[in-house]
């Protein structure tokens, strides 16, 4: 029998990070190239974020918290590859040693909101608590509705659904292809519109990452998804241009459509405001001209020093009308 070499796979220690393992795997076992010369085997790690997992993630630092410790396993050699929500993974970071890989095929993008009444958003009545850990969608219930409580939530998917079941909250946001890959839409109550919730980047996308100098890139070629690529990609290269994290109230959505590419991008500030908004279309080929083009609108109308603040909360996360 034909001795298979093992990858090493490093995920969060989440049912979430599992299923998404598991997805990965699924196409991976599809590829008679992988599956005739290798084997995986899978490692959960704690980040720092699972760790602390009832503290503001802007007071923790923002950045990389559900990634750093899956990326150092991989600088140290102690994993091959780390599965991630893309999402999670910072823009701007000093990690040149490693790349991301391959771009899973991206599931929806939308934000999602789960009830005790079975209301939609806008039909909650006045007063009612919705629970978050994240500042975007924070500001984002606060542009279209002051008249509800907004109340800091943390822990994995399962853990939010039953303290709102508990009825800690009256309702809450999640994302939902998480939802999804969990299987729980039955949980739905609504499916948000991208109109009111434009998505942080790179949301509902899964992405593999590896040591640069890794052959990985080329062994996961079949199953990385070309036009997720340029969408990812083109979000990513928005926030690194802006230096904004993936915890800033920042929305950026890249849709590829035949050969064009159209990119939305809004920031609210943290009373609700709409600070920007703006889109741009043109050639995907060009894509990387196209995040410059709405980066610099960013920098022009809101300035560098504005998104900076934007990262942290001074005040209390949450929030009552």
């Amino acid at each position: 029998m034909k001795n298979l070499k093992k990858i090493r796979i490093g995920i969060r220690d989440s049912k979430l990070s599992i299923a998404q393992s598991k997805l990965f795997l699924k196409e991976a076992n599809q590829n008679e190239n992988i599956t005739s010369n290798y084997s995986f085997d899978i490692k959960t790690i704690k980040t720092t974020g699972d760790i602390h997992n009832t503290q503001r993630l802007d007071i923790m630092g923002g950045k990389g918290l559900f990634t750093k410790e899956i990326e150092e396993h991989i600088i140290m050699d102690e994993i091959d590859i780390g599965i991630h929500s893309m999402k999670d993974v910072p823009a701007v970071s000093n990690r040149n040693a490693l790349e991301i890989i391959c771009w899973m095929k991206r599931f929806t993008n939308n934000d999602v909101l789960l009830t005790n009444s079975g209301k939609s958003f806008f039909d909650l009545p006045g007063g009612s608590i919705i629970g978050t850990s994240s500042i975007r969608r924070r500001a984002q219930i606060l542009n279209l509705r002051k008249d509800l409580g907004i109340k800091l939530l943390r822990g994995n998917v399962d853990t939010r659904i039953k303290k709102l079941k508990n009825n800690e909250y009256d309702a809450i946001i999640l994302s939902h292809a998480g939802i999804q890959r969990l299987g729980l839409e039955s949980e739905i109550t609504e499916i948000l519109d991208l109109e009111n919730f434009l998505p942080a980047a790179c949301q509902g996308v899964i992405g593999i990452q590896a040591n640069i100098k890794s052959d990985y890139k080329n062994l996961f070629k079949d199953i990385n998804d070309g036009t997720t690529e340029i969408e990812c990609l083109s979000e990513r290269r928005v926030l690194k241009n802006i230096n904004a994290n993936c915890n800033s109230p920042v929305s950026v959505f890249a849709q590829v459509q035949d050969d064009q590419l159209n990119i939305k991008s809004e920031i609210h500030d943290h009373s609700g405001n709409k600070i920007f908004t703006d889109c741009t279309i043109g050639s995907k080929n060009s894509y990387h001209n196209l995040a410059d083009s709405i980066a610099a609108q960013i920098l022009n109308t809101v300035g560098e020093e504005e998104i900076k603040k934007l990262e942290i909360i001074k005040d209390d996360f949450n929030y009552s009308p």
